[in-house]
């Protein structure tokens, strides 16, 4: 027996992904991962009794390579003499009518296909090939995009399914690299497909795979799927503890009339986390708050974005609005309540302003804004995408060439159709399709500043990166500095 073949054995049994006798739901792509993976379980299935099904979803996107990868998959499954079942569903045109971006509604429909097929032959677990490499990627990925800590905890080893709480996803290769797939694959003449899509450079998961992780690897950590994994582990295990406490805290703080002078007293022995639930919501820290919101954000239906959890942390009694004429409200005992509230002007306003002289400033939108424009030289080689005198910033700070943004620009917030061109992209995107990818929630979309310029064209949107027209290049002769920051709420 290989080393991957024992490692991974071992990994389903110490992690209880799987039992004795299971029925086992193996997606399969026509990937180099899911192709070992099926091999791997295929391999160890008989000293375990395992019932292995093939499973394989085409979404439709790729033509006759989508065809082809089918083909593979089913072939494979025959060869090994298993059950193979396939799904297939028309991504693009779901994206379009749900208004997903097409990664999301790819695996949306992908999840509920695996769901369908194992109730069907009532199987409780799918195996799925996410790899070492997989969550070292995502880490970097939810790192950008401002994730908590269970956001940077990355994906379990064996998690509910999205479309169906009581099918179980197992991930068997999670401490896997992708060279020891790699080698698994060309040892047992392995054939599998590759993805043209995985090369493509628009999307920032690809990005990262492509060109931020090669460049950490060679200039900064040989290993860095080590040093990463170690650390989701740690900060995946305290996130946990956290979340474990902010829910004992919810649920033993009893209704309103139990607590008195905003504290309330754990009866004696009943209480797992005695030194945290005796403590008032303003005197448990920071941490703690935040998972508390966000558990009770969650059980309202809404999205629990860091900003939003900071300004129902740090201002009690005063409605944050969630949405058209909806708000939600924080009491001194860390309860949320939804309220409504009147719809007329919501964020409608918009202000002109003249960028005259050297450098100025602005408020608008509860936030203020910042702005000054200096001589650049755009000549210094690589240099000329920020100045060397700026290559650490202040935190929410841009630069734009200054005579393409123009002398006039206008600050307001999103609207409905709304078209943006992001640096690195060919051309313009709906902004909707954009805080979509980003996962941005409705609610925070509309409280987003956008600053336009004077040709009418959106330079720069909060959130999400700057425009590619006003980017700074080597013929930039002046250049636009753009600074930002929320103001505190009274």
């Amino acid at each position: 027996m290989t080393g991957l073949l024992q490692h991974v054995e071992l990994s389903i049994q110490n992690r209880r992904l799987l039992q004795g006798g299971d029925r086992v739901l193996v997606a399969v792509s026509g990937g180099l991962d899911s192709m070992a993976l099926l091999h791997v379980l295929h391999q160890v299935a008989t000293r375990h009794r395992w019932r292995l099904t093939v499973a394989h979803f085409n979404h439709r996107l790729r033509g006759r390579a989508g065809d082809a990868d089918e083909n593979l998959v089913r072939r494979a499954a025959a060869a090994l003499k298993l059950p193979f079942v396939a799904g297939r569903a028309d991504v693009k045109d779901f994206a379009r009518q749900s208004k997903l971006s097409i990664e999301m509604a790819a695996r949306k429909l992908r999840h509920e296909f695996l769901v369908r097929t194992a109730r069907q032959r009532k199987i409780s677990g799918i195996a799925l090939a996410h790899h070492a490499d997989d969550q070292v990627e995502l880490f970097f990925l939810r790192l950008l995009r401002g994730a908590g800590g269970e956001g940077l905890a990355g994906m379990k080893w064996r998690s509910a399914s999205p479309a169906d709480a009581r099918v179980a996803l197992v991930r068997p290769l999670l401490d896997c690299g992708k060279d020891e797939l790699q080698a698994f694959a060309r040892e047992n003449k392995i054939r599998f497909r590759d993805d043209a899509t995985n090369s493509c450079t628009d999307l920032l998961r690809n990005r990262i795979r492509h060109e931020l992780l090669p460049l950490l690897r060679k200039k900064y950590q040989p290993g860095l799927n080590q040093t990463v994994l170690r650390l989701m582990e740690i900060v995946g295990a305290e996130s946990e503890l956290v979340g474990t406490m902010a829910e004992s805290f919810c649920r033993r703080r009893g209704d309103e009339s139990q607590i008195k002078s905003g504290k309330r007293k754990v009866e004696s022995g009943k209480s797992e986390t005695p030194h945290v639930v005796s403590y008032s919501f303003d005197e448990l820290p920071p941490a703690f708050q935040r998972r508390v919101l966000h558990r009770h954000l969650l059980e309202l239906g809404l999205a629990a974005d860091f900003e939003l959890v900071e300004k129902l942390r740090e201002t009690p009694g005063r409605p944050v609005s969630v949405g058209a004429g909806l708000a939600v409200v924080r009491d001194p005992a860390g309860r949320l309540k939804l309220q409504t509230q009147s719809p007329d002007n919501f964020n409608a306003g918009q202000l002109a302003a003249v960028l005259a002289g050297r450098a100025g400033g602005m408020a608008f939108g509860g936030r203020k804004f910042r702005w000054a424009v200096k001589p650049f030289n755009g000549t210094r080689g690589s240099a000329f995408a920020r100045p060397r005198r700026d290559r650490r910033p202040p935190r929410q700070t841009e630069f734009f060439d200054a005579d393409r943004v123009g002398g006039k620009i206008t600050l307001r917030h999103w609207r409905p159709g709304d078209r943006f061109q992001p640096i690195g992209l060919k051309s313009l995107v709906k902004l909707q399709d954009l805080f979509t990818n980003a996962k941005i929630p409705r609610a925070r979309r509309r409280e987003l500043a956008v600053a336009v310029a004077r040709s009418g064209e959106i330079f720069w949107v909060e959130g999400l990166r700057i425009g590619e027209a006003f980017k700074l290049t080597p013929r930039t002769k002046r250049r636009l500095v753009w600074r930002w920051q929320c103001l505190a709420g009274p």
